[in-house]
């Protein structure tokens, strides 16, 4: 189904809606997030949600970590991050400091390392810089539906091997050495690598996706060389700018995203300001490949 389809069915009449991009992206107005919200308007959610792929909110500022965490409940099962410890106090919000080194900035997707990675993420703004800090995030479903078609033809035949060891130096080039070798122990306490498929169907709408990102250690079956060229192929396509949303934080502001059809970027130009992001995110299911086949845990055994 299109990106214009599923919008279509995206229960609008429920909602104040405003696409920010083309391809991905859309504003929610006149919602405030909570437990309480009714079923009506958490289905409605939910619906814009696999529309748009990512969902914004302006000014939550009435949440709280409990608050926030409550409200992802009503998405799902929450679920800390595998390796990361949670902010104190809470059971599954992971807090991200710009002045700790926590600086996610490059593509990717939210812990494709293990099979059943998340599906939803509920991201908060705590503390914003002045400027700079902005995030980004990528439709891979539509990166996929835009590929050539021998491509495309291509990449439902591949599968790649993601692990949460990779070289954070590359990720990370501007932190201090002691930072990095303190994230690198940090999220590597446990290694993990899953082979998944490079296209995944999306189990609601039923769209292809590439699920590629910073996490793919290797594309099976190939070569080093040419697993790179492969990568970097297929990802090209993922980060084009028609398939990329950029979205402007303001303290308080939620932004919802589809783990199942986007990668983000958070953008490391804010320099010494500070940069404070909380995360819940809602567990998932092991993906499947256009033939069916599902996902392999092949670390920790």
């Amino acid at each position: 189904m299109t990106h214009s389809a599923l919008a279509a069915t995206a229960h609008a009449q429920e909602l104040d809606i405003a696409p920010v991009a083309g391809r991905i992206g859309a504003e929610i107005r006149g919602i405030a997030l909570s437990a309480a919200l009714n079923d009506t308007t958490l289905a409605a959610i939910e619906h814009a949600l696999v529309a748009h792929k990512v969902l914004f909110f302006r000014d939550q500022t009435h949440l709280d970590d409990a608050g926030q965490e409550a409200f992802a409940a009503r998405l799902g099962s929450p679920v800390a991050h595998p390796t990361v410890p949670v902010r104190e106090g809470t059971r599954f919000l992971l807090e991200l400091d710009g002045a700790l080194g926590q600086r996610a900035n490059s593509w990717h997707t939210d812990v494709t390392f293990v099979a059943d990675y998340p599906r939803a993420a509920v991201l908060r703004a705590v503390v914003v810089p002045r400027s700079g800090g902005d995030t980004l995030w990528a439709n891979t479903a539509a990166a996929y539906a835009h590929l050539p078609p021998p491509l495309r033809d291509l990449a439902d035949r591949l599968w790649a091997v993601h692990s949460n060891e990779y070289d954070y130096a590359a990720v990370k080039p501007h932190i201090s050495t002691e930072q990095l070798n303190t994230y690198r122990k940090v999220f590597t306490s446990t290694v993990y690598e899953t082979e998944h498929p490079v296209v995944r169907v999306h189990p609601v709408s039923g769209e292809r996706a590439l699920l590629l990102g910073h996490f793919v250690k290797r594309i099976k079956g190939y070569g080093p060389a040419d697993s790179t060229q492969l990568f970097n192929l297929l990802q090209g396509h993922v980060t084009r700018p028609e398939n990329s949303v950029r979205w402007r934080w303001r303290v308080g502001d939620v932004a919802i995203w589809d783990n199942r059809a986007t990668q983000h970027y958070a953008v490391d130009d804010y320099d010494a300001q500070p940069r404070i992001v909380r995360r819940v995110t809602v567990a998932g299911d092991v993906p499947f490949g256009v033939d069916g086949t599902r996902s392999q845990t092949l670390r920790p055994t």
